[in-house]
């Protein structure tokens, strides 16, 4: 019989079984689910792709659009069609009974192929039946029956003449009854689907944006409530389930927020409220960017300013600009930490909502941003439209939606607000508009399940990496061929720093030019000027800066001076809270130098090395306190994550633009405050650290005297005529030399530091002038020149310590690297190594913990609350208000502290089986012996609710 024939209700047998349900024991057609998938795949191209990605998958087919269109969507049908095979249908007997008989006569032995690498080896041969060439690695029927095999996430390996061959399948794959239904099947999808003729090629780059899509497409399609009524509709035929599958597919995409949307056109002050124009550099970029992206099409964009000046408005003009001229939609706003990604959230959530679309979700991505109040809570208040969820309540009631499956309840999503579905693991990525910080990204080039999905989610947006300078030498690596790939993609990207050497700015931008085909870069210079802005289009590498005379109006508008003065002392921990501390020790000049503010008012910071530092330097504080508790406040990440996450959103609150500024506030915390957080502080106290974090704090520094000219929001000592002064505190040994205390040595390379310490005198001189003077003293630490280590055999010897150092983390780096889309031959090839999400290293050194503080009674029940009136849950079914109330009680600590955990701090036993509860560590407090503190071998931890988890090592 032919297609045609087949497509009709007495047809082509649909007894073969694709999906069950246990619960009601439903049984669903796998033409059906095959046919669903095509149809939400095709819909999905003309919906959620952008233009840019269907003319990478077009021009990687060598086909037209709408040919391209096509045979997406067979591919995406065939995903599954290693499922019509005897191992598979005997997996439910109920099901496998109502077989025919010629399959079940025809079975033969069962062999164990699981469905994903039976549809690879299957399909070979039956895309080659229909054209598809069938040759080495990059032959267009390898490459395609890889993307069949890679729809569960990971490439597979294709063995032609060995697992694949023709007699292997038959032996494995069941008879020729079940190879003839196979191949009915298959003209049946390439018939429903509008397929003409098979392409010629299958490049790399098209091959991982189709499985990418198929991976979507095959998730909205298994939803239990997408097809379990359309298993009681058995009698349609497989023409008539094609048409309904359609129309289904059409709403539920709709549903889920797939569909992309274009932001109308509003004034600048309408998108971005409060502020009145924009300033020269991003007046520059909405003058000069639209003709070259429009000439030369896509590119990589590099923008450098001053802290606090703007970047951030910058960067979403310029996505605006390339979403306009490039075919891309949306966003993706890259962050180094999670505090950064709050914040990045909240402006640009204001952004999507200032263009008061219908419907437009943003997401919220990190390890655990169901954290984040302001992504997660249901609507606070009228005003506020960005996001709904499930109501307050004990969150350990159990509620009927969060038991059932995750996709399976609808939350009633605001103007930007995600349903559950699109909040769901990696599916956030998918979102239109998307921050996250920059390791989800990173994930995408690391040899991880559903990698291609993720590209799939970065390609078709405009990419941001914020803070580019932030990342050590192994992330960079990463970074570096991400770009690569983006490059590959045709995806533009905006790198965004305020303290980032020349040299680092060309490399990044090399990397990405190198993807997109460019050679003979080595000699050319990306470096943007400072500040300023460069735009390297992918077609020719040519670089287009900002011109001089907007560079020198960007310098005079935001010119301020400010003092770093520096306080040698002599470093010693506090020890016994009674310790008498003396003149010249750290916690001395600290408490001397905050004076201003603990006597007549005002809002400081001090930003200590690290977390046992500013543990410290709250409790030296707080003997002397005489203000009210709340005005003296500790935060670093060694607290419980709802607490961190509260403690830091209420600091971007009231230290804000437009913020309640409080009458007095002392900030102790980390470096956790050093990026992308748009807040104010009068005086600030840092610890010695490099010259970019220095740079960075200072931003924080005075970051609103021209917004508040005229304005009486600073304190009464505050001398408008003199800069604002950062002072750093210099620790020395007893011959008046730099010595970095024990504990610094994983903060930052020695060497940069000693280097640091070595120009702050000089600085001291005359006040610092931001931002004509920053890009030079960046270089003069960070960059390729810095002449510092060379002056002494000291020096030389921690230069060369940092470079074998970095040298060693890159190698570490690159092992798991995948390679870039130019080398890759086999698909299998992204996928060499088995690596987990939880087992990918995005940044060098031991994956970190979970460490849960909880208590233990005198009936030995563990409780979350001290009270006792949160017990810890022990079911094989975690809610989701379950699983958020655990992780925001947990904190992250190096895994080296717990590794000598012993049963008492084993989590319950149906915890092992959750991917994000399996290795979390806990730290009981028990009420009978009333020991805090806890051996884990040569590390003991102990948790006050105060301080944070303190930590002591033998």
């Amino acid at each position: 019989m032919g297609a045609v024939e087949d497509a009709r209700y007495d047809g082509v047998d649909r007894r073969p079984w694709g999906k069950f349900d246990r619960a009601t024991l439903r049984v669903y057609s796998l033409l059906f689910h095959l046919i669903d998938v095509g149809a939400v795949a095709a819909v999905l191209w003309d919906r959620f792709l952008t233009p840019s990605q269907r003319t990478v998958i077009s021009v990687g087919l060598n086909v037209s659009q709408e040919q391209a269109r096509s045979l997406v969507s067979f591919l995406a049908a065939m995903h599954d069609i290693g499922k019509l095979i005897p191992n598979f249908q005997s997996l439910e007997p109920s099901a496998y009974i109502r077989l025919g008989d010629g399959l079940l006569a025809d079975a033969g032995p069962v062999v164990h192929v699981p469905h994903a690498r039976a549809s690879m080896h299957a399909g070979l041969h039956l895309l080659g039946e229909l054209g598809f060439a069938v040759g080495g690695n990059d032959s267009p029927a390898v490459r395609a029956a890889q993307c069949l095999g890679g729809h569960h996430g990971r490439f597979l390996q294709l063995d032609v003449d060995g697992a694949a061959s023709a007699h292997r399948v038959q032996a494995t794959l069941g008879g020729p009854v079940w190879q003839d239904l196979r191949r009915r099947y298959t003209r049946l999808l390439w018939h429903l689907f509008g397929v003409d003729e098979a392409p010629a090629r299958v490049s790399v780059e098209a091959a991982v944006l189709i499985t990418g899509l198929t991976m979507v497409a095959d998730r909205v399609a298994s939803q239990r409530r997408y097809w379990v009524p359309n298993a009681d509709t058995a009698s349609f035929g497989a023409a008539e389930h094609h048409s309904h599958a359609r129309k289904q597919a059409e709403e539920e995409v709709e549903r889920l927020g797939l569909t992309r949307f274009a932001l109308d056109r509003v004034p600048f002050t309408t998108a971005h409220p409060g502020l009145e124009k924009p300033n020269a550099l991003q007046a520059s970029v909405m003058e000069e960017l639209p003709r070259l992206v429009a000439e030369r099409g896509s590119g990589i964009a590099v923008v450098t300013d001053a802290m606090g000046a703007g970047k951030s408005v910058t960067a979403l003009e310029m996505a605006r600009i390339f979403n306009e001229h490039c075919g891309t939609q949306g966003v993706m706003w890259l962050l180094p930490a999670t505090a950064a990604a709050d914040q990045a959230y909240d402006v640009l959530d204001r952004y999507v909502r200032a263009h008061q679309p219908e419907y437009a979700p943003v997401t919220l991505v990190y390890h655990h941003s169901a954290l984040n109040e302001a992504y997660t809570g249901r609507r606070l208040s009228p005003a506020d439209m960005s996001v709904l969820d499930g109501p307050p309540d004990n969150p350990f009631t159990d509620d009927s939606d969060d038991l059932a499956a995750g996709d399976e309840t609808e939350s009633g999503p605001g103007t930007a607000g995600p349903d559950r579905w699109l909040r769901g693991g990696d599916n956030a990525l998918l979102a239109q508009y998307t921050v996250s910080t920059t390791d989800q990204a990173q994930m995408a080039v690391l040899p991880v399940r559903y990698s291609a999905l993720r590209m799939l989610a970065l390609s078709g947006k405009t990419v941001v990496v914020d803070e580019a300078h932030a990342l050590d030498p192994f992330s960079q690596l990463q970074l570096l061929r991400l770009l690569h790939w983006l490059g590959a993609l045709n995806c533009p990207v905006v790198l965004l720093s305020a303290t980032m050497p020349g040299a680092t700015a060309t490399e990044l931008v090399r990397a990405y030019l190198s993807g997109a085909g460019q050679t003979g870069l080595h000699g050319a210079s990306f470096a943007p000027g400072y500040p300023g802005w460069l735009f390297a289009d992918a077609a020719t590498a040519t670089a287009h800066r900002m011109s001089e005379p907007a560079q020198a109006q960007q310098r005079a508008a935001q010119r301020r001076t400010a003092r770093i003065r520096t306080r040698p002392v002599t470093y010693q921990r506090l020890g016994q809270a009674g310790r008498t501390v003396e003149a010249g020790e750290r916690l001395a000049v600290i408490a001397d130098t905050l004076q201003p503010v603990i006597r007549h008012g005002g809002c400081a910071a001090v930003v200590c090395a690290t977390v046992a530092d500013a543990q410290d330097t709250y409790q030296y504080l707080r003997r002397t306190w005489t203000g009210p508790p709340h005005d003296l406040v500790l935060v670093h990440a060694r607290v419980r994550g709802r607490q961190r996450q509260s403690t830091l959103s209420d600091l971007r609150h009231r230290l804000g633009p437009n913020g309640p500024r409080p009458a007095r506030l002392v900030v102790v915390t980390t470096s956790l405050l050093d990026t992308s957080l748009d807040i104010d502080v009068d005086l600030m106290v840092s610890d010695l650290a490099s010259l970019a974090r220095l740079l960075q704090r200072l931003g924080r520094l005075g970051r609103f005297t021209r917004l508040w000219a005229g304005q009486d929001r600073r304190p009464a000592w505050w001398d408008r005529e003199t800069s604002p002064t950062l002072t750093v505190l210099h620790p020395i040994n007893s011959r008046g030399v730099t010595a970095l205390p024990p504990g610094w040595g994983t903060v930052e390379p020695a060497v940069t530091l000693h280097e640091t310490a070595r120009l702050l005198p000089a600085l001291e001189q005359e006040p610092l002038v931001v931002p004509n003077d920053v890009q030079a003293l960046v270089e003069q630490v960070h960059g390729v020149t810095s002449g510092f280590a060379a002056e002494t055999a000291r020096l030389q010897h921690m230069a060369a310590t940092y470079q074998a150092r970095t040298s060693r983390q890159q190698q570490l780096s690159a092992i798991h690297l995948v390679p870039p889309a130019k080398r890759v031959s086999s698909l299998a090839d992204l996928h060499r190594q088995h690596l987990t999400t939880a087992q990918a290293a995005t940044r060098p050194g031991v994956l970190p913990r979970r460490l849960l503080p909880c208590y233990r009674s005198l009936d030995g029940t563990l409780t979350l609350d001290a009270a006792g009136l949160l017990p810890l849950p022990d079911q094989e079914h975690l809610s989701t208000r379950h699983l958020r109330s655990i992780l925001e009680h947990t904190l992250p600590v190096p895994a080296a502290w717990v590794t000598r955990a012993s049963a008492r701090h084993q989590p319950p036993a149906s915890w092992k089986q959750h991917p994000l509860l399996a290795d979390t560590v806990l730290l009981p407090n028990d009420s009978a012996t009333r020991e805090s503190e806890q051996d884990f071998g040569h590390h003991w931890l102990s948790m006050d609710e105060e301080l944070g988890l303190l930590h002591r090592k033998q």
